[in-house]
C-alpha cells in the first residue's frame, strides 16, 4: 500500500469522528448542555479510568522510558521559553502573552494524542502514549499556570491557589499516578474490574473526538488571526521538531520516538481557554488558537506521519 494512502488511513478516521460530532451539533442531535456535560463525563471520568487501566495493567519495565519522559518534558519546557521570549520581544500586551505562549506549547495529549498515536500504533502505542502523558499532564500544566501568572506578576490573583490545587487534584494526574504505582508493583486487577474497564474505556476516545467536533465552529476564529497563526506553527510545526532535536541525542528511537512526535504534535488543547479565561489571559485568542490548530493538525499529522513512515519510525 501507498504511503500517503496508509497515512490517511491512519490520520482520517479521526478527523471524521471530529467532523461527525460537528455535524451532530448542526442536526440539532448534540445541544450546548450535552457537550458540557459530555466534556465532564470524559475529563473526570472515562479518559481517567482509561489511563489507569492502560498503565495499571502495563509492564512498567517495558513500556516506561525514561529518555522519552525527560526528552518530551524538555520539549514543553523549551516551547514555554521559546514562545514566552518571542511575546516580550515582540512587545505583547500581558494577557495575550499568556494565551500565546500556553497555546504554542500546550497539546491536546488526551483527546487527540491518544487517538493519533493507537491508530498509528494500536494497542502498545496507546500504552506508550499513556504512560507518557501520566507524566507530560503535570508539566503541562505547571508552565501553563507559568505562562498565565507571569505577566501579572506583582499582581493580586486570588485564583493562583484554585488553581494550585485544580493541578494537584486532576483527575488525569491522579489516574495516571495510580495506574503507574499499580504497574511498577504489579498489582493483579479483578478479572470482573479488568473486563469492565474494558467496556467503559472503550467510550473515551470515540466521545473524546465528539467533543471537540461538537465544539468546533470556525465562527470562534476571532481577534489577531496572525498571532493566533503563529502560535499554531509553533505548535504544530516547531515544538515536533524541538521535540525530535531533544529525543533522538538521549537515545529515544523506534515506536518511542515516534510516539513522542506525534504526542508533541498535538493540536492546542481546550482547557488552554478555559484557563485564559480565568486565569485574566486572552480567552479570544486562545480559542482561535484551538480552533485554528485543530483544523490544521489533519494537514500537519498527515506530513509528519509520512515523514516517520519514510523513516521507518512508523511500522
Amino acid at each position: 500500500m501507498h504511503p500517503f494512502i496508509e497515512t490517511i488511513i491512519i490520520v482520517l478516521p479521526v478527523f471524521l469522528v471530529i467532523g461527525l460530532g460537528t455535524l451532530l451539533r448542526r442536526l440539532g442531535l448534540m445541544d450546548e448542555g450535552f457537550l458540557k456535560q459530555t466534556n465532564k463525563l470524559v475529563y473526570v471520568v472515562f479518559l481517567p479510568l482509561l489511563l489507569f487501566h492502560r498503565i495499571g495493567q502495563a509492564d512498567f519495565n517495558v513500556f516506561f522510558n525514561p529518555g522519552l519522559v525527560i526528552g518530551s518534558s524538555v520539549a514543553i519546557a523549551a516551547g514555554f521559553l521559546v514562545s514566552y521570549s518571542y511575546a516580550g520581544v515582540r512587545r505583547y500586551p500581558g494577557p495575550v502573552k499568556g494565551s500565546f505562549s500556553q497555546g504554542s506549547f500546550r497539546g491536546n495529549l488526551a483527546y487527540v494524542g491518544l487517538a493519533i498515536c493507537m491508530n498509528a500504533y494500536g494497542e502498545e502505542g496507546l500504552t506508550s502514549a499513556g504512560i507518557l502523558m501520566g507524566f507530560l499532564v503535570p508539566v503541562l500544566n505547571f508552565f501553563a499556570i507559568l505562562a498565565l501568572l507571569l505577566p501579572h506578576q506583582g499582581r493580586q490573583h486570588g485564583g493562583n491557589t484554585n488553581w494550585l490545587r485544580q493541578l494537584a487534584l486532576n483527575p488525569l494526574i491522579v489516574a495516571s499516578f495510580l495506574g503507574l504505582l499499580w504497574s511498577f508493583f504489579e498489582l493483579p486487577l479483578p478479572i470482573i474490574i479488568d473486563r469492565a474497564l474494558d467496556i467503559s474505556t472503550g467510550l473515551s476516545l470515540p466521545l473524546a473526538l465528539l467533543a471537540i467536533g461538537g465544539t468546533f465552529s470556525l465562527g470562534q476564529l476571532k481577534g489577531d488571526l496572525k498571532i493566533a497563526g503563529l502560535a499554531t506553527l509553533i505548535k504544530l510545526a516547531l515544538l515536533p521538531l524541538i521535540a525530535t532535536a531533544i529525543l533522538l541525542p538521549l537515545g529515544v528511537s523506534g515506536q518511542d520516538l515516534g510516539i513522542g512526535i506525534l504526542m508533541a504534535a498535538t493540536p492546542a488543547a481546550t482547557a488552554t481557554y478555559i484557563m485564559a479565561h480565568q486565569m485574566k489571559g486572552d480567552a479570544e485568542l486562545a480559542g482561535s488558537i484551538v480552533m485554528l490548530s485543530t483544523l490544521l493538525s489533519a494537514v500537519s499529522y498527515t506530513i509528519i506521519l509520512l515523514i516517520l513512515k519514510g523513516t521507518e519510525l512508523l511500522p
